[in-house]
């Protein structure tokens, strides 16, 4: 991938930190008559929407809208999914990929490992138990560094800042109709809940009640420097709702959470889902979950010819190119409204 950044702000793209899992800037646009073509007659309501079943769609949102709020719960991946895989016109940035120490040889430490484990994440030759023990190696190895390198809160809160990310509009309205209904949100992620919370914080400006961050937790020193990890350890193999009981509270200072509401015996009490991904392998985020009607909504972000008929095979409901979460709020006020599709 090119690190030419090919957009109006090259200098601050050519000022951070760039590497390929990190972000870079290049021509997103795909040629338009292709992608008409590849969804034109396949069962969508637009040519940035795909849906394969849509008897079965019906039947899962009357299913869905039967039962009630008190019985759906939302699951949501973050990178790329509530947050936008373009970001002015260049790649946004990830979660994890923003962070910069302040020691920057510790920076370099974490791309090597990530260089290194990466493809064996994605190897499909490597068995799943041994692909785990890899992982929770891996994990372990970065969470390592970051206390050995001198983590502050500080650098996180600039990382942020300093960062290329933003999230897809309609997300606060989609987070104000859950609220106001108390639907739980549950937020997976194999990253770092800190930097998550601080995103929110720092692009967002509020918090909701009904919003709780599933992914590894820091503990913090009274001078902000980092000296642990809280809860068991989440990685990508382990991101579902069996991670629920892993972990740790919501920071205080990020506001008040709903216990009643989010507590791990009430959140599996909601047996149907609304999953929210944007990589086939969300799909397995409810994985722990008996749920009753699950439905699925994939964003498709880049490389739409060569996944779309993965992606439509495997979600209920496809979003293409970057699109806004206008079409998840419509969802859901469909699930809540009396009347019929």
């Amino acid at each position: 991938m090119s690190l030419t950044c090919f957009c109006s702000h090259t200098i601050r793209c050519i000022s951070h930190r760039i590497s390929y899992r990190v972000w870079s800037c290049s021509g997103r646009k795909m040629n338009r008559a292709k992608l008409g073509t590849m969804v034109n007659g396949n069962n969508c309501y637009s040519s940035k929407v795909v849906v394969n079943d849509p008897k079965l769609l019906h039947q899962k949102k009357a299913a869905i809208r039967l039962a009630g709020p008190l019985k759906l719960q939302v699951i949501a991946d973050f990178d790329n999914t509530l947050t936008k895989f373009w970001v002015d016109g260049c790649r946004g940035q990830s979660s994890h990929a923003l962070l910069q120490q302040d020691n920057p040889e510790y920076n370099a430490k974490r791309d090597e490992l990530f260089n290194y484990y990466h493809p064996i994440e994605y190897d499909p030759q490597i068995p799943i138990d041994e692909k785990t023990k890899l992982m929770v190696e891996w994990w372990g190895k970065t969470h390592g560094l970051l206390i050995e390198g001198g983590l502050t809160y500080d650098a996180i809160r600039n990382s942020v800042a300093n960062a290329v990310i933003a999230f897809r509009e309609g997300v606060v309205e989609l987070f104000e109709f859950l609220e106001e209904r108390d639907i739980p949100v549950l937020i997976f992620s194999a990253g770092l809940a800190d930097i998550i919370e601080e995103v929110l914080r720092q692009k967002l400006h509020r918090t909701f009640k009904n919003v709780k961050i599933v992914s590894n937790r820091m503990k913090f020193d009274q001078n902000g420097n980092l000296v642990s990890f809280t809860g068991k350890l989440i990685h990508s193999l382990n991101k579902n709702e069996h991670a629920l009981d892993m972990a740790a509270s919501l920071h205080d200072h990020l506001g008040e959470v709903d216990d009643q509401m989010m507590d791990s015996a009430s959140v599996k009490k909601r047996t149907n889902v609304l999953l929210l991904g944007d990589h086939m392998g969300d799909l397995h985020m409810s994985d722990g979950l008996n749920y009753e009607t699950r439905i699925s909504v994939g964003f498709l972000n880049h490389n739409i010819e060569n996944s779309l008929d993965s992606y439509r095979k495997g979600f209920d409901i496809v979003y293409l190119d970057d699109a806004p979460m206008s079409g998840v709020v419509k969802l859901v006020s469909e699930l809540f409204s009396p009347a019929s599709d």
